[in-house]
């Protein structure tokens, strides 16, 4: 989400403020009470490229989400933001054209963005930090504190608050990016976030189970806070959990032919394991303890 509109909330209200992805039409309420159908994906049980989804549609609450796994066994997690130009891809579709599809599992919008479309806050891309950790005050859903990180490397990922990132992590890791609010911090509703609150869209955010699978989950409908942040506590059982964004919201899933539309920041890039990360940023070398 650019910072203008982090700062600028109330097309959170609105039912109809995000684009939706091709599939069965589903009825969404506006803020003003007219009603507007809007399609969301067909059963992940129908790949067109013959290779199984890591994605799935599923029910929570009677509404309708995809979650998407990486498992650290079958999968690397890398991130992007520029191609060879230099220039924010903008959306996932570009993104898609830059590498091999046969190599991604799914993408997804990983984060806050400025106007510039370069990210907001924390962002590591092949162990380069070009955004240092942003622990400061302000405005907007990325400043609820407690905001957090989700990072890793190799098959090692994890999703901690930004203070405790800061006080606990020395080693730079492969890939991190910062976004917030935090939906559950250890297992519990973010302090700020109400059960069910009037802010509905269609958001999405990831946390990582017990077993080290990171989750990803987008919503199909709009839906609020406390909705996103329950499927994460009560069906996905993971302590933290990061919220990525809303409106912009966005997944690219070549196996269901799955490809949303929307200007996107930081792309968060999951590949199969036999395949090369996607990032196309040059690497440099962490310093030791240097976040």
């Amino acid at each position: 989400m650019k910072r203008g509109a982090v700062l600028f909330s109330a097309c959170l209200a609105l039912a109809a403020c995000s684009e939706a992805p091709a599939g069965e039409a589903v009825t969404k309420i506006r803020f003003d009470g007219s009603q507007v159908e809007e399609p969301i994906p067909g059963p992940a049980e129908t790949p067109v490229d013959g290779s199984p989804s890591a994605c799935e549609a599923v029910v929570f609450e009677g509404l309708a989400l995809t979650h998407c796994i990486a498992d650290p066994a079958q999968h690397r997690i890398a991130v992007a933001n520029v191609g060879p130009d230099k220039q924010p891809f903008a959306s996932l579709a570009a993104f898609a054209a830059s590498v091999d599809p046969a190599t991604i599992a799914f993408a997804m919008n990983g984060g806050m963005y400025g106007d510039d479309l370069k990210p907001i806050g924390y962002y590591v891309q092949n162990g380069e930090r070009l955004k240092e950790l942003d622990r400061g005050d302000g405005d907007g859903n990325f400043y609820m504190k407690p905001n957090g990180v989700f990072f890793g490397s190799g098959g090692s990922w994890r999703v901690l608050g930004s203070n405790t990132f800061f006080n606990t992590v020395g080693d730079r890791p492969q890939f991190g990016t910062q976004s917030g609010p935090l939906l559950l911090v250890d297992g519990k509703l973010h302090p700020e976030i109400q059960d069910d609150g009037p802010s509905r869209a269609i958001r999405n955010g990831v946390g990582v189970d017990a077993g080290g699978k990171a989750h990803f989950v987008i919503s199909d409908v709009p839906v609020s806070f406390g909705q996103l942040a329950r499927y994460f506590r009560d069906v996905l059982k993971v302590q933290n959990a990061l919220y990525l964004d809303g409106q912009v919201s966005s997944l690219w899933d070549p196996a269901r032919g799955r490809m949303d539309k929307g200007r996107v920041g930081p792309i968060i890039v999951v590949t199969k394991r036999a395949a090369a990360p996607a990032a196309t940023a040059t690497p440099a070398p962490a310093e030791a303890g240097a976040q």
